[in-house]
């Protein structure tokens, strides 16, 4: 038996029972994600060790008050913009208790008073607080950048004496104070690379049609394009009290542009003929007055509800890849050495997306120099955890283990300082995808659509999962909703098309889909090849695997199965038997 003094830290989730009871393996799986993605690391960054852990709670050893604080409010903080989108009735949230006095430890576990104080401050505590005793308050409160509510003394359950109690404010996340004597001046050349997106202005729509009663539809559009812009975490969007001054007059451009400190704005009209509207919007860079973008969107007047959705979510699924396009385009003339943070991740995408393995050690290179340009960038981490994954994925890396887990490192990190940026959790997705870890990839792939249902890059990567876990005519839906999303879409968008349909059985519908890529990889000559053997057709399907075999002479199939995600071993067999017909296994 050993008695020392430590900080112990009492948890547990809220509602456990009811939860548990409405979606047993759904609240398992997300408070799973939610243990190993921030409770747990949380806890051992700060140092702490984790004693115990019951169904719905835990008990936390840690040396240091302020630690045990720290990672107290970073778990709290954090689960608060988790669940900033998540209903009422459906959050996990955590009640944390905090005291800090003389332990016994025995046989990996602890006792005593201190103890119990802590797991009553628990127990009184609302939900997504932090109560601790006024020992716990005296050493932190001048040592963390946090706010404490007095609750005065509280009579807390099976304790003899009144505990003095403080509720942590949570408005901003626990900070070290900055010491004194340390030189904090910011490098020059830093802070000037610091991250810029491009800023976006929606104008609001003109109403053509000479029927006031259209006007509800014109503005009701234009807001709703607006918010779902606001979604897309790398664009600044202005707001619609600054743009709606200019309803109803005729602007200049750049004038208007220059006024709202944008460098795009959107314009368009609505027209009404008969039971036909017309929408037109074009995208215009306010520099030069050029039409980066221009589109019209026919409809019947049906249910001017569903059209006013559908347009909505063209267009926002539309503007920031075609801003992207024109971005890079300026790139063309900068060398690395004189790019921002921003342009250094769009620059890094550029050549990820060439999915070779040269290009993918530029992008590495570019997107650590973001990184380091801006360390609270989350999107560049975000990017940075894609790129690395991407190597580890096709094993582009001598250090395989060590790639995959600067990858998670990235994302994680990206969460941590965004956690309701849809591409963040997009990006976590696929890490999960290519690890193995299906469920937490749903996980996070459902977040992202939750948090902008309208991303191209998300409901795509939808259908892709769903085509994993054994659902490739859900993945088709999903895939398909994509492409009708962003006309504009990349053509890797077939290739996704083309496995949804072969793991349905479908394969010619997944041969046409893979003649409408621009060229073939590999992976998509295997798919080829094994879906004329499924069909019958021996010549085509030799004619597939030759080519396989001259572009890749080393070929393996056993490696490429690897590299396969199914969750379902019939559907890895169906590969591998239709490889064999074609003769490449």
């Amino acid at each position: 038996m050993d008695r020392r003094l430590a900080a112990v830290l009492a948890a547990d989730m809220v509602g456990y029972s009811r939860l548990m009871e409405a979606d047993e393996q759904g609240t398992l799986a997300r408070l799973r994600t939610h243990r190993i993605e921030l409770v747990d690391p949380s806890i051992s960054k700060n140092r702490g060790r984790i004693i115990k852990t019951t169904g719905d709670g835990m008990l936390v050893e840690f040396g240091s008050v302020s630690d045990a604080v720290a990672s107290a409010v970073e778990i709290q903080n954090r689960m608060r913009r988790r669940n900033s989108d998540v209903p009422v009735d459906q959050r996990i949230e955590f009640r944390v208790g905090i005291n800090v006095g003389d332990i016994i430890f025995e046989d990996d576990d602890i006792f005593g008073d201190g103890v119990n104080v802590a797991a009553r401050l628990e127990q009184m505590a609302e939900p997504g607080d932090v109560c601790v005793s006024a020992a716990v308050y005296e050493q932190v409160s001048d040592r963390l950048e946090i706010g404490f509510e007095e609750l005065g003394e509280q009579n807390l359950k099976n304790l003899s004496r009144p505990v003095r109690v403080y509720r942590a404010v949570l408005d901003e996340p626990a900070v070290q104070l900055v010491d004194p004597d340390k030189d904090t001046t910011e490098d020059e050349e830093t802070a000037k690379a610091k991250v810029v997106k491009p800023t976006i202005a929606v104008l609001p729509f003109a109403n053509m049609s000479g029927d006031p009663e259209q006007e509800f539809f014109v503005d009701g559009l234009t807001e709703d394009i607006l918010t779902e812009l606001a979604r897309r975490h790398e664009l600044f969007v202005i707001s619609r009290n600054s743009t709606f001054v200019y309803k109803g007059q005729a602007v200049n451009i750049r004038e208007v542009g220059e006024a709202l400190g944008a460098q795009y704005l959107v314009e368009g009209s609505v027209r009404k003929a008969g039971n036909r509207l017309r929408v037109t919007v074009q995208l215009i860079d306010v520099s030069n007055d050029a039409h980066i973008w221009a589109e019209k969107y026919d409809r019947d007047m049906d249910d001017i509800f569903e059209i006013q959705d559908e347009v909505t979510s063209a267009i926002v699924a539309t503007l920031p890849g075609r801003i992207e396009a024109s971005q890079q385009e300026g790139l063309e003339r900068k060398t690395p050495k004189n790019m921002a943070a921003y342009e250094l991740v769009l620059a890094a995408k550029v050549l990820h997306h060439r999915s070779n393995i040269n290009d993918n050690l530029k992008a590495q290179a570019l997107i650590s120099r973001a990184v380091k340009l801006d360390p609270d960038y989350a999107h560049a981490h975000a990017w940075r955890g894609c790129i690395y994954g991407q190597a580890w994925g096709y094993r582009w890396t001598e250090d395989v283990e060590g790639t995959l887990e600067l990858s998670r490192e990235s994302i994680e990190k990206a969460a941590e300082l965004d956690d309701n940026d849809a591409d963040v959790h997009r990006l976590m997705a696929a890490v999960g995808i290519l690890s193995g870890d299906l469920k937490r990839a749903r996980y996070h792939q459902e977040r992202a659509i939750s948090l902008n249902p309208n991303y191209d890059l998300s409901v795509v990567q939808m259908g892709e999962l769903l085509t994993w876990m054994g659902q490739p005519d859900q993945g088709v839906e999903w895939i398909e909703k994509a492409m009708r999303l962003n006309p504009h879409f990349p053509a890797r968008f077939w290739s996704h098309l083309g496995k949804a349909h072969f793991a349905n059985r479908d394969y010619q519908k997944a041969i046409d889909a893979f003649l409408r890529m621009p060229a073939l990889d590999g992976l998509q000559l295997v798919f080829m090849a094994a879906c004329h053997a499924y069909l019958g057709d021996d010549e085509a399907a030799t004619a597939a695997a030759d080519q396989l075999r001259a572009k890749d002479p080393g070929f393996d199939a056993d490696a490429f199965l690897d590299t396969m995600h199914y969750s379902r071993e019939e559907d890895l067999e169906h590969l591998r038997q239709g490889m064999a017909k074609a003769g490449l296994a």
